[in-house]
């Protein structure tokens, strides 16, 4: 296999000298060999090209993810002892910040956490090659894999190019052709136009603060979306921009960026397809509403943005604006943010729990820092009927203890709710 990356793909590679990784814990009560473990890896190489590739640029001087059939480098897997409950929070802190040897590959690898009766398993895959939803579906073949060696978790079919995404008649129209060239080029003399900062903002410490909800709490959350008629993603982000208000007023933006994945919007991305694209939706909050009229006017206003947004345009806008790659990236990492964070919601994960020698017990929600900006991010998801929530930042954007306050403001709206 031979892909050269897509234009976000790139904007999350960079060039490769960053670390920008997707981090996915897992905790597990019960026993798995290592043997079975290395094996399991081994089956999702063979099913994804991309848990194989290396990164080398071609002639043009445009990375290229590389990947041989019949050779590769095994996904690496370091075993630590299990000392405490909490030891997988320092383990993750330290992955965020261990660059890949993209030129080597793979660009996945697993921690394993190993106490005697429970283990967790970290996996972490370079964000360029793996969304949120990639993840959890790596993460239940492997699972499955652990429980079966035999198991079929089928081969995936690569998307190599636009083509494979977007309908010819789409990407064969002159004059969408046209449009997106000319979108490209209104961008690279957009970011020409703005002035660079000639200083970038120093991260400092990363942190990153876990919790979930009880179930109660969970269920009543899903029936008050229900009974409203809004989304869990609209009333979290709510949630979420008032608790921002109420603890941090004077620097308050009143925007959360939210991440939509781009599947349901596109047909030829298979269900085993693993990628990292997505488009994005803003919400903002009318302070003068009552909290649930306002996540009704929310609903009605992501509805609407919903209905506009063309991905197949998106994607071929992107596609041209590669020459311009160095001046974007520069300009998205000395930027200054227009919103209070990233908030992604991967809903529901519908993994099996239970297996012939080993419990799923927990999957926390998974988390990423890069270097592209303000790392400001919260991630929720829901298993075996608990939410759970990941709140990452660095001190040089938002300090811990003011995200601190802002979780307990979180906390506090929705047993109020």
């Amino acid at each position: 296999m031979r892909k050269r990356l897509f234009f976000m793909e790139r904007l999350l590679y960079g060039n490769g000298t960053d670390a920008f990784n997707a981090v996915v814990p897992v905790k597990i009560k019960g026993v798995f060999s290592e043997e079975k473990l290395s094996f399991g890896l081994a089956r999702l190489q063979e099913k994804h090209p991309l848990l194989k590739a290396f990164v080398e640029n071609d002639e043009f001087g445009r990375p290229c993810f590389i990947a041989d059939e019949n050779e590769a480098n095994p996904i690496p897997v370091r075993i630590v002892p299990r000392i405490t409950q909490s030891d997988w929070e320092g383990e993750v802190h330290d992955e965020w910040g261990l660059v890949f040897d993209v030129h080597q590959g793979p660009l996945m690898r697993v921690v394993w956490i190993r106490g005697e009766e429970c283990s967790e398993l970290i996996l972490v895959m370079h964000h360029c090659i793996c969304d949120g939803r990639s993840a959890m579906s790596i993460l239940q073949d492997l699972l499955m894999l652990l429980e079966n060696r035999n198991v079929s978790i089928g081969k995936e079919i690569p998307i190599l190019s636009l083509k494979d995404i977007v309908p010819q008649e789409i990407l064969g129209d002159r004059m969408k052709q046209l449009k997106a060239r000319l979108h490209g080029r209104f961008i690279g003399l957009l970011v020409r136009l703005i002035p660079a900062r000639r200083t970038f903002t120093d991260r400092k410490q990363d942190y990153m603060i876990n919790w979930k909800l009880d179930v109660e709490s969970s269920d009543r959350l899903i029936k008050l979306s229900k009974s409203t008629g809004t989304t869990i993603n609209t009333l979290l982000g709510k949630t979420i921009l008032t608790a921002f208000r109420e603890t941090l007023s004077e620097s308050f933006l009143n925007k959360i960026i939210c991440p939509v994945d781009i599947r349901k919007y596109i047909p030829k991305i298979a269900e085993n397809n693993i990628f990292s694209f997505a488009t994005m939706v803003a919400l903002s909050a009318n302070e003068k509403l009552g909290f649930i009229p306002d996540a009704e006017r929310m609903q009605k206003d992501v509805e609407k943005k919903m209905a506009a947004l063309n991905p197949y345009k998106t994607i071929m806008q992107m596609e041209e604006s590669h020459p311009y790659f160095e001046k974007l990236i520069g300009f998205m990492k000395g930027g200054k943010s227009s919103n209070d964070c990233i908030f992604s919601n991967l809903g529901k994960i519908n993994i099996r729990h239970q297996y012939e020698t080993f419990e799923l017990e927990t999957i926390h929600s998974p988390s990423t820092i890069g270097p592209l900006g303000k790392t400001v991010n919260i991630i929720t998801s829901s298993f075996r009927g608990r939410m759970d929530f990941t709140f990452v930042g660095s001190e040089g954007y938002l300090a811990y203890k003011d995200a601190l306050a802002v979780k307990e403001k979180i906390e506090e709206i929705i047993r109020e709710l």
